[in-house]
């Protein structure tokens, strides 16, 4: 009885949720829904019932039918939670539908008066000095403020690990349907079969390494790359890293230098 009377009827916490963010770049129902269906080649479950956040910044300028969008992004998976860079005449649209506006600032540099360089002063030339001996570099230091997340049990699948503001480092098997997320690098000295989200917070640097790669899905900040038509050749009894170059996603085998 004691405890129904001193506990709390509400709690509320501060809790990290990971979205996908959708960039559209077209306003046209069929030509996205048509775009979706490639996307997921006609699986229910690719996306999981995601939660989303979607940006217009790209098609501000068009009119959107929301009351058609949102069901569709739902029917694939996705779960519209918010709204980015909306028009002002959609808010309420948007808010009908119980999704959030969220409001991006501008950056400080675009709002910043430049002030005027003052005048240069004319200084007479002073006598050149004697060169003296390039310095040598200073080693490069690096510090991390976070430590790596370890994990040192196989990760089942529908279970999701996420290392926020570190590396995350896993020492056990990656089963399909289980989904992994570092704001840093992903490290997995096993087999990763299922979903591996490297950078998710926009760091393009980070990396996923594992020693045997049979993902179903591999992301950095953002940008992800599925194996339908089966994974690259790469040399055997090699680990295996996922990288960034521009744009696309590469895969490649870690040989030694030694």
């Amino acid at each position: 009885m004691q405890n129904s009377l001193t506990r709390k009827p509400i709690e509320i916490k501060i809790s990290t949720v990971v979205a996908v963010a959708i960039s559209l770049h077209e306003a046209s129902i069929p030509v996205l829904t048509a775009a979706l269906e490639e996307m997921t080649a006609g699986s229910p479950d690719f996306f999981d019932d995601e939660f989303a956040v979607i940006d217009v910044e790209a098609i501000a300028d068009l009119s959107l039918d929301w009351d058609a969008l949102i069901p569709l992004f739902k029917a694939n998976g996705l779960n519209p939670v918010a709204v980015r860079h909306a028009n002002e005449q959609d808010h309420a649209a948007l808010r009908s539908h119980g999704l959030s506006i969220d409001v991006v600032n501008k950056p400080r540099s675009e709002v910043e008066t430049t002030l005027p360089m003052p005048a240069a002063e004319v200084v007479a030339p002073e006598p050149e000095p004697e060169p003296t001996p390039a310095p040598l570099p200073e080693p490069q230091i690096i510090i991390r403020n976070n430590p790596a997340l370890v994990i040192d049990t196989p990760v089942r699948g529908g279970q999701r690990i996420y290392a926020k503001g570190a590396d995350l480092i896993i020492t056990a098997v990656v089963n399909p349907g289980a989904e992994v997320i570092a704001d840093g690098s992903i490290h997995i000295y096993a087999p990763l079969r299922g979903r591996a989200l490297a950078g998710a917070t926009g760091n393009t640097e980070a990396r996923i390494f594992a020693l045997t790669m049979e993902p179903e899905l591999v992301s950095i900040a953002g940008i992800y790359r599925t194996f339908e038509n089966g994974f690259p050749d790469l040399a055997a009894n090699h680990p295996v890293q996922v990288r960034l170059n521009g744009d696309s996603i590469e895969v490649s085998s870690v040989k030694s230098t030694g």
